[in-house]
């Protein structure tokens, strides 16, 4: 009699706390591809060195993130949480300021100290307030939230770029990540007490268990990377110019219709399936990266679609990918690990994107954009055989629910 009400999913606290993430994810797309045209108009920067001081920021992340996860274990989520998104949305105002490059670049290590406390945190509070039951549809939902802002975040960003100015971005950014802020302050998390005894050792940072499906996903992170960071300079150089920044709304669309789907078939048992078979469809799509700059050539029409229909792929195949993996790594870990996991989860992720922001970078201006997605397939192939051979018998094996 009571197990719809226990099993509800879309309460008040799971409506506000999607709120805040579409909020923090709409100010965080929309620098994604703006940033790159900021730092070479604005302080002259080459691609290398924007390839350097956008990593920068996911290395900042990479490394609060065993230490959030540890500190979310330990202490009560909601407080690290809001601490975390209050300087998150602050941080914005200080790129108003910043006049030089390297006040810049300060301002990034910091803000990427915030993202990397408040993703975790985040991620964490979301699954305690959903019945376990609806965990992977929970987590679908949830990431839609930072798919529409995807959908709408760069694109919004690539506009004020073309019509206004780079201040007009930031400023945007600080009333949503504010905005969103409101509605984090407004969740009314369950109670949780301090752990009275802590061992610092290792694995209280990390699960040990997820290493195998850690390398998976930091292999796959290095093309995703690539794209959302360089995939506006790249076809701005092939000649497509009108509404590039709608690949981030097709992409984002594909997330969302494969999303929900994959966390209700996660909630099934098809964990190693989903994450299979969305590697296969993103492969698919980052392959065909490698032939866009051929296609333009041969037909400017024919290349915006192909253009298109890449970021469907793309965006199809991780929206499959994120629930399951997201569930693999919490059914590796003990409830009272639940932080650990997802923190060795957004881990493996950050190296990934950091890895794929810093050799995007290097090798665009080496050898060209064409020879940066070739590397970008070349280590999806080779997440996928690691999933197949290595991190689903591992899984299988050493699961603990």
């Amino acid at each position: 009699m009571n197990s719809p009400m226990i099993d509800r999913l879309w309460t008040r606290d799971f409506i506000f706390m999607s709120i805040a993430n579409f909020m923090m994810s709409f100010s965080f797309y929309l620098l994604i591809p703006t940033l790159p045209f900021y730092l070479i108009g604005v302080f002259g920067a080459g691609k290398n060195v924007v390839g350097i001081i956008l990593s920068i920021y996911t290395i900042s992340v990479l490394c609060i993130r065993p230490f959030s996860g540890f500190l979310a274990d330990t202490f009560s989520r909601k407080p690290l949480f809001l601490i975390a998104y209050f300087a998150f949305a602050s941080i914005f105002i200080g790129y108003l300021l910043a006049g030089a490059l390297l006040i810049f670049t300060i301002l990034r290590i910091f803000h990427g100290f915030a993202f990397g406390m408040l993703a975790t945190t985040g991620n964490t509070l979301v699954i305690d307030i959903m019945p376990s039951s609806r965990r992977g549809e929970g987590l679908g939902y949830y990431g839609v939230m930072g798919n529409l802002a995807m959908a709408i975040g760069p694109m919004t960003g690539l506009f004020l770029k073309d019509y206004f100015s780079f201040d007009a971005i930031f400023i945007t950014a600080i009333a949503t990540g504010f905005f969103g802020f409101i509605f984090a302050v407004m969740v009314k998390a369950p109670q949780k007490l301090p752990q009275k005894k802590q061992v610092i050792s290792l694995d209280r940072f990390f699960i040990v268990q997820g290493i195998p499906a850690g390398i998976t996903l930091l292999l796959i992170a290095i093309p995703y990377a690539m794209t959302n960071s360089y995939i506006a300079l790249y076809v701005h150089d092939l000649g497509i110019t009108s509404h590039s920044g709608f690949f981030f709304s097709v992409m984002a669309v594909g997330m969302i219709l494969s999303r929900v789907a994959s966390g209700k078939k996660v909630d099934h048992g098809l964990i190693t399936q989903n994450i299979r078979n969305g590697i296969v469809i993103a492969l698919i799509g980052i392959f065909g990266e490698i032939f866009l700059n051929q296609v333009v050539v041969f037909n400017l029409t024919i290349g915006y679609i192909v253009y298109y229909l890449i970021a469907f792929f793309i965006g199809y195949g991780f929206g499959t990918v994120f629930p399951a993996i997201n569930t693999l790594f919490i059914n590796l870990a003990a409830n009272n690990r639940r932080a650990s996991a997802n923190a060795t989860y957004l881990t493996s992720w950050d190296v990934g994107i950091g890895l794929g922001v810093f050799l995007g970078g290097n090798l665009s201006e080496w050898q060209g954009f064409r020879f940066t997605y070739i590397i970008g397939t070349i280590c999806a192939f080779i997440s996928l055989l690691v999933f197949v051979l290595y991190a689903t018998p591992h899984f299988v094996k050493h699961r603990v629910r």
